[in-house]
Order: structure tokens, then C-alpha cells, then sequence
């Protein structure tokens, strides 16, 4: 059965970089299909890079191999990882860009170490190319993660921004701006549902100095409304129908973001 290997990094495609990785996987398995996640992560934003595998992640069948690349610390002594998680297989830098699935039960990690799984030469500035891609066509052609190296138990971790509940209201923040202009957030929609279900249409979004309706699409918004929804990526996000929220509401990753229920209306009380 073919294998897919799915590659996400920050190489862009002006270069020979994603070839070059995808020449050394081909040349080591031809009977795999590869899968371009996106090479256009910024530059260095391991952020942005453990969103993307998130993502993935999340539609992709079991047995699936995802190489993630997006390594500042290319050739120090950070360590490289295939990481076992939720049926599939992640392997790149211990950089923190798999903290979405190190939240997954069972998650088992090893280190990328030994030298017969990974191209002769090796340098010091591409690892995608010499390590990452050969693990990966290496676990394509049956091997187990657990004979790359010895077991890592404290692989490198994010330190998202956990929403937090107060008060009856929940606060997060952007933790990406996607293509659209919309406002990605830390607040699940596990979060959201469950506010919903206590508070009803009353629960607004506070972000930037203004405060939006939560719908339950873009097209429950006028062209050019500003509000809030939970998106494909099961979080709540922020957006303008047919605009971008990053422009309108001035805002950026790391912008507060409070989820909260209205007040009622007193009767024989008007709303100032």
C-alpha cells in the first residue's frame, strides 16, 4: 500500500528546498504520495508551523507520516523527533511544532539519531533534506520510530496562551492571522459550546475596543460585518465577511480575546 507523506515548512517554493526533500524521500521509497501542506509558513514561526500540523493532523487517515519543518535552530544541539501520536507519525525539529499532538493520549517520541537512517552527509543547515525527509521515507518503508534512537519524554513544548474562564466569561487570544485576515484564537470550540449552551444568543466577542456577534458562518454577517465564529479548525476566529478582521480591528497575534454572555435587560430599565 502506498504511504503519504504529508510536508509542511517555512522554505517557500522560490527555491530548490522542497525538491531537494522531496527528491532524497523519493529516491529512498518510490511507492509513496506526497502531500505539499504548506511551504509557506513564515519564516521561522514555529507558532504558525504547529498550526499547520494541527490541522492536518486532524483529516489525515492513520499510518499518515507528517514531516514539519520549521527550524530555527537548525544544526545546534536541538534534537530531532519522530513523534508516534494518535495512529500517525511526525517527525522533525524538537523545536515545540508538535505540541498539538504531544496533547494526544498515548503519545510515544524518539530521537533522531542514528546515522543509517538519514543521507551520509549531513549539513549543518538543512536537516529537512538529510534527516527529516529520510526518516520519513524510512518509516514509509516500515520501520519503527522506536529504532531511530532512544525515547525522548520531555520534548519541547509550546506555551499557548490556555484560555482561561472568569467570571463566567472565557479570555484567550489571536495565536495566528490566516491568509483572510481572520483572527485564529486559543479558544476551542469545546469552550465555546459550552458557554452557548448556557448563555444562548446572548454571548458576544470582545476583542480590540469592540464588541461582535458569535454567528455560525460568514454569510450570517453583512459584507464587510465584523464577528465571530468557530472555524474549520474547531476554534473560535474572528473575521470580517469578505474583509480582513487583522485590518479592520488593527489587530495581531497576541490580541486579548473575551468571550462572554450579555447581560439581560432589567425590566422597566433601558440600555444606556
Amino acid at each position: 500500500m502506498t504511504a503519504v507523506i504529508t510536508l509542511t515548512t517555512d522554505f517557500g517554493t522560490r527555491d530548490p528546498y522542497v525538491a531537494e526533500m522531496k527528491a532524497v524521500i523519493l529516491r529512498l521509497s518510490r511507492a509513496v504520495h506526497l502531500v505539499d501542506v504548506t511551504h509557506e509558513i513564515t519564516p521561522h514561526d514555529v507558532v504558525e508551523g504547529a498550526l499547520a500540523v494541527e490541522a492536518i493532523a486532524a483529516v489525515c487517515a492513520p499510518g499518515t507520516v507528517h514531516v514539519a519543518v520549521v527550524d530555527p535552530g537548525v544544526g545546534t544541539a536541538r534534537r530531532g523527533l519522530a513523534v508516534a501520536a494518535g495512529g500517525q507519525i511526525f517527525i522533525g525539529p524538537d523545536n515545540g511544532i508538535f505540541t498539538p499532538v504531544l496533547a494526544l493520549p498515548g503519545w510515544e517520541a524518539f530521537e533522531l539519531h542514528a546515522p543509517e537512517y538519514r543521507m551520509p552527509a549531513v549539513s549543518a543547515t538543512f536537516h529537512g533534506r538529510d534527516v527529516f525527509g529520510p526518516a520519513a521515507a524510512h518509516v514509509a518503508l516500515g520501520v519503527a520510530p522506536s529504532r531511530f534512537g532512544p525515547a525522548v519524554r520531555d520534548p519541547v513544548r509550546l506555551a499557548w496562551a490556555a484560555p482561561r474562564e472568569v467570571d463566567g466569561a472565557v479570555q484567550g487570544e489571536v495565536v495566528h492571522v490566516d491568509r483572510f485576515g481572520n483572527l485564529v484564537t486559543s479558544i476551542d470550540a469545546g469552550v465555546v459550546e459550552r458557554l452557548v449552551t448556557r448563555a444562548g444568543d446572548r454571548v458576544r466577542v470582545r476583542i480590540a475596543g469592540r464588541t461582535l456577534p458569535l454567528v455560525r458562518t460568514y454569510g450570517d454577517l453583512v459584507t464587510g460585518g465584523a464577528g465571530a465564529l468557530v472555524g474549520s479548525r474547531r476554534r473560535l476566529e474572528v473575521v470580517v465577511r469578505e474583509g480582513s478582521a487583522a485590518v479592520r480591528l488593527r489587530a495581531r497575534r497576541g490580541a486579548v480575546v473575551r468571550l462572554s454572555p450579555t447581560p439581560l435587560t432589567r425590566p422597566g430599565r433601558r440600555r444606556s
